[in-house]
């Protein structure tokens, strides 16, 4: 009878067992499916019927909020029909013709503005203002709201270089699912106010429903907090969606993609150019119009993306959509003139020997065992570009290696693998990897690699700050474990007592060396996050841990933000954002 129970009992722990682990298999394939997944719902609340304007197919409601001045929503007239984007240069081109011809026809002051709120679909709550004055000036604008915690905040606007009478600009800072008191100012050259007006707004909720304040704490550095805002990008369970928060945590601009999240911010001509979904890149300009778009044709962004220097190109990570097995192994180029898309970099080629021999599909009984007959096997998360020799420089998770390709566009070559050196010893790749100098624990699954050059260092030397993760899987090269992995580096997916790492690497080409000669502990995160600089301060996200934080250069933590997610978030970087929705005041 004992046993007869006891085997009753096994049986049910064994189906717990077998039901637990079928269930984080399928919330794993959830969450990997929503990463590139098409918002199919861009439908909005509005108040009434104010215009048509069939030229252009776009109409013009009373928006659904409580305010003090008329405030608008124009909206394309197909936007509630299936396979409708924001993310099309022809609705954005409408949208953008018919603000014009409403600005154009009416006569609009600082004391009663022509108001639009989410104009072009990609800032749920961006408040587009167009208005003139008598006198030339710049607009600064002072948001208050009641509630507790939630401090004023203050920007100037921009709208150009020098003074103007005729103003337009998309205000950043209201809090969504508040009143909000807005206080404008004309402001002279010389800083004097001319003219003042005051309004109020009830803003709509967050489209997400994300959090409008981050939990914080300040650390023990006394070093002033950088100027800007917080980027939050591919926030787990809330992708499609980026956030941007100040620095008490407050939510000021919720930007509304067509899918997945930002990599990373990039600069050109004056738009924010991004990446919308995990099949397009868009350039976004001040107002929140989407002035070009760039189809992928073919191939899924993920992790990164980087200009080409002047060139009006960019690199990006990339995976072949057409290809069913092999993940995250190729980069691609993108055109941002003609909108050309091409292949330049395919990994598989690049490492033909390790791949062909070595690499190996993901099976059930792997970390990444959602992955199981993907072959994810050097999992690209961060790239560099230099011009000057035409190189890359990338950051392989899955081999914890840095690499750099030289000669990218006229005959790819290993210019040299840094991390390990035991993990390439009896490949032919061996002859690539550089020697460590001095005693410390190489990087591990690191992320976002970055080049810096520096004052004082002799030719062909340079350094490389990363987000040392310190976890250590390779779930693709069945024939090889590191000896003697030291009990510091994790290989659990979460801890309490492990940390991850800041870590800067001096890398010299000359000598084949690399060394370490500045780190400081972080928060861990086995997998994700990064570390990007912001003016004298670092910011560092540990994604799995759901906590960014700005750091003095030290390692001085100055203050840290904690946040919810489903599992993890990809990356946060923080800009001011001067020249393009605010103005140096």
């Amino acid at each position: 009878m004992k046993k007869k129970k006891k085997l009753i009992i096994g049986l049910i722990i064994l189906v717990l067992l077998v039901a637990v682990i079928i269930g984080v298999f399928l919330y794993a394939k959830k969450f990997l499916s929503a990463e590139t997944a098409i918002r199919d719902d861009w439908s909005i609340e509005t108040g009434d019927l104010l215009a048509s304007d069939a030229s252009l197919n776009v109409s013009v409601f009373e928006s659904d909020v409580e305010a003090s001045i008329p405030v608008a929503r124009v909206l394309p007239d197909e936007n509630e029909e299936e396979g409708f984007t924001y993310y099309d240069e022809n609705v954005q081109q409408r949208l953008a013709s018919a603000i014009v011809k409403i600005a154009r026809d009416g006569k609009y002051t600082l004391a009663s503005p022509l108001a639009i709120l989410n104009p072009f679909g990609t800032g749920s709550n961006g408040l587009y203002l167009y208005f003139n004055t008598q006198r030339a000036g710049n607009i600064r604008y002072t948001i208050h709201v009641e509630k507790e915690g939630i401090p004023d905040y203050t920007a100037m606007a921009y709208e150009g270089e020098g003074t103007r009478t005729r103003h337009e600009f998309q205000m950043i800072g209201l809090v969504a699912g508040e009143e909000n008191t807005v206080t404008m100012e004309l402001l002279g050259k010389k800083g004097k106010v001319i003219s003042q007006t005051s309004f109020t707004i009830r803003m709509p909720e967050t489209m997400s429903g994300y959090s409008i304040v981050l939990d914080s704490e300040n650390g023990e550095s006394t070093q002033e907090l950088s100027n800007g805002l917080y980027a939050m990008i591919r926030v787990g369970g809330h992708t499609g969606y980026a956030f941007f928060y100040d620095n008490d945590g407050i939510l000021r601009y919720e930007m509304v993609l067509e899918g997945y999240g930002l990599d990373r911010i990039l600069w050109y001509e004056g738009n924010m150019t991004v990446c919308v979904s995990a099949y397009k890149i868009a350039q976004v300009n001040r107002l929140g119009q989407a002035v070009a778009v760039y189809d992928m044709q073919g191939y899924e962004l993920h992790h990164d993306m980087v200009l080409e220097g002047e060139e009006g190109k960019i690199i990006a990570l990339a995976s072949d959509t057409s290809d069913e097995v092999n993940l995250e192994d190729m980069t691609v180029e993108v055109d941002l003139e003609t909108g050309e898309v091409k292949e330049i970099l395919d990994f598989k080629e690049i490492f033909s020997d390790y791949y062909q021999n070595d690499a190996s599909e993901l099976t059930a009984t792997d970390e990444f065992f959602w992955l199981a007959g993907k072959k994810d096997w050097i999992h690209l998360n961060t790239i560099q570009y230099l011009p000057e020799d035409d190189s890359v420089i990338v950051s392989s998770r899955e081999t914890s290696t840095i690499i750099k390709v030289e000669n990218v566009h006229s005959g790819p070559q290993i210019g040299y693998l840094i991390g390990d050196e035991d993990f390439w010893k009896g490949t032919p790749y061996e002859e690539y990897s550089y020697t460590q100098i001095g005693d410390f624990v190489p990087q591990y699954g690191q992320h976002t690699v970055e080049y810096y050059e520096g004052e004082g260092l002799e030719e062909d030397q340079y350094y490389l700050m990363m987000f040392d993760n310190n976890y250590w899987v390779n779930g693709t090269r069945d024939d090889y474990e590191i000896e003697d992995l030291p009990d510091s580096v994790g290989t659990v997916l979460a801890s309490d007592s492990l940390k991850s790492h800041v870590y800067v690497y001096l890398v010299d080409e000359g000598e084949k060396t690399f060394g370490l000669v500045h780190s400081f502990d972080v928060p861990y995160s086995s997998i994700v996050s990064n570390v990007t600089p912001c003016g004298d301060n670092l910011v560092v996200n540990s994604g799995t841990a759901n906590v960014f934080g700005e750091y003095d250069m030290d390692g001085g933590l100055i203050r840290q933000f904690s946040y919810e997610c489903e599992l993890q978030t990809y990356r946060v970087m923080k800009d001011d954002f001067e020249g393009f929705w605010f103005a140096e005041g």
